[in-house]
């Protein structure tokens, strides 16, 4: 069953979802939604032809910063200098460059123009956060997610350059592993990211690790100097 959703800002249980995660159909992309959403594990997925869709999906595919795998080879691209990496200096970029659709890949991407806007304006709420990669003044690769308490919901990263998305992750992973996060919600279940240490975690499992990091405090607001921290 799919539930189509109001303007009340409310969401079925997330155990409700069809086998493939749809749960619920309809509603806005406001920053109280979206707030509302991601505090119950739940996020919009669609593309241009679809109306607005909301994924709980089961199991789902989680990295614990402890257990980030970070290659021989990765380590030395980082200690080599080969980029510079900042935290929440061009979200708009980083979101803009994520819908282009990738080498190799058919045409078409999720992040449409209304939830790029999105997006930008729960960054601007404090909310969304991104990850920039640098090879001089350009921007080759990087990452944006949501953290909510010691929760980080990773939605996409691109990558211009050779190992740059690789380089913003690890750096993320970094970061967030002084902040004593417990978890990056990778949502879907990839070979690539289950490379770098991520595993799927049953659905009663994450949403109860949901419920007792999410509500924890957390880093709302710019990240623009979290460097410092790593």
């Amino acid at each position: 069953m799919i539930f189509g959703l109001t303007d009340d800002l409310i969401f079925p249980p997330p155990y409700l979802a069809r086998e493939d995660g749809l749960l619920a159909i309809g509603g806005d992309l406001s920053v109280e939604r979206l707030l509302l959403a991601y505090g119950q594990g739940i996020f919009p997925w669609y593309t241009e032809e679809d109306p607005i869709l909301w994924w709980a999906p089961d199991p789902r595919l989680v990295l614990e910063p402890g257990k980030f795998h970070l290659s021989k080879r990765l380590d030395r691209i980082i200690r080599q200098g080969r980029f510079h990496v900042t935290f929440d200096t061009a979200f708009a970029q980083v979101i803009r460059a994520c819908a282009f659709p990738r080498q190799g890949k058919a045409q078409g991407t999720w992040l449409v123009p209304e939830m790029i806007e999105a997006y930008i304006r729960f960054h601007g709420a404090g909310y969304a956060h991104s990850v920039e990669c640098w090879q001089g003044e350009t921007l080759v690769g990087g990452l944006y997610g949501v953290a909510l308490g010691r929760i980080f919901f990773g939605e996409s990263m691109f990558s211009r350059v050779s190992n740059s998305s690789k380089v913003a992750l690890a750096h993320l992973v970094k970061l967030l592993r002084q902040w004593q996060f417990d978890l990056i919600d990778c949502q879907m279940t990839t070979s690539h990211l289950m490379s770098l240490g991520a595993r799927e975690m049953p659905g009663y499992e994450f949403y109860s690790r949901l419920e007792n990091y999410a509500m924890l405090p957390g880093h709302n607001g710019p990240w623009t100097e979290a460097l410092t921290a790593c």
